[in-house]
């Protein structure tokens, strides 16, 4: 049974048999955090699809992800969110009611159970590469191992969290990028919290992506199970996808993530550049 739930300009579609609630205080931590203002007003009114399905893992605080999203919908004016897990949303034609599809720590194959997995899986490539907008945001690349092209897409998979959720973890504004739109909220400062930050594997590759944070192990808390000897580990990015626009962070395991105030502020830049609304330079 899905139960619609109506807040402000935002539509829940929820499970009914899937109760999730975010800590208690998020919401009021959250409204306090986020910006006031978009980065750039829309070229015409926005809707944003929040998909969380999962087949594997089922983070805790996709619910709070969900309250942030909405509510920095809402707040700034940015866009309208429509949070549903329901698969008829992928179908060719229904699909082209949005502007961007964002994945909320989904996992593994979310179209499992569709009547035909390859007709959404081409329905939700074209409308990337027509021109819309991807955004994935902590377990997205733990999404989708049987479908080559979409690793492509989000430029690699999960392999492994050697820093867990209680890790102490540095992470560094990318070098010459201090003044790049997407992360200008940075200052140029890192970011030190505890989180869980993904290593991805194939096809990862930095060079195909403008990258925007990475970790640095060597002033993170010291982990085992470190699988790349390149030292590569690559926290948030954005490319161009065919015409369409895709932007990715693998922050988001913990709740707080979602009331710091630079990682919203983050996280809106990267989906109003998503959108088409914030006119960034990207070089991939």
């Amino acid at each position: 049974m899905i139960l619609p739930l109506v807040l402000g300009a935002c539509v829940f579609l929820v499970a009914a048999s899937k109760k999730e609630s975010a800590p208690a205080g998020a919401e009021k931590k959250i409204t306090a955090a986020l910006p006031g203002e978009a980065y750039a007003k829309p070229k015409k009114e926005r809707k944003v699809l929040v998909f969380s399905r999962t087949v594997g893992f089922r983070h805790k605080s996709i619910a709070t992800g969900k309250i942030a999203l909405a509510e920095m919908g809402k707040k700034t004016g940015a866009f309208d969110v429509v949070i549903s897990d329901e698969l008829e949303n992928f179908e060719p034609g229904k699909i082209d009611e949005f502007d961007a599809i964002l994945f909320l720590s989904t996992t593994q194959n979310v179209f499992k159970g569709a009547k035909d997995e390859k007709v959404l899986q081409d329905s939700l490539m074209k409308f990337v590469k027509g021109g819309k907008g991807f955004v994935g945001i902590h377990a997205a690349t733990d999404t989708f191992y049987n479908w080559a092209e979409y690793g492509e897409m989000i430029n690699g998979y999960f392999d492994g969290h050697p820093w867990r959720a209680g890790t102490q973890v540095h992470i560094k504004v990318e070098d010459g990028k201090k003044d790049h739109p997407l992360v200008a909220m940075f200052e140029g400062e890192p970011l030190e919290f505890k989180e869980e930050i993904y290593q991805h594997k194939d096809p990862y590759d930095s060079s195909k992506v403008d990258m925007l944070l990475r970790l640095d192990p060597e002033k993170s808390e010291k982990v085992k199970g470190l699988k790349r000897k390149d030292n590569d580990y690559g926290v948030a990015w954005a490319r161009t996808w065919g015409e369409g626009r895709v932007f990715y962070c693998s922050l988001g395991h913990n709740h707080d993530m979602f009331w710091h105030p630079k990682v919203l502020r983050h996280y809106l830049a990267g989906i109003q550049w998503a959108l088409g609304d914030y006119e960034v330079e990207i070089s991939h």
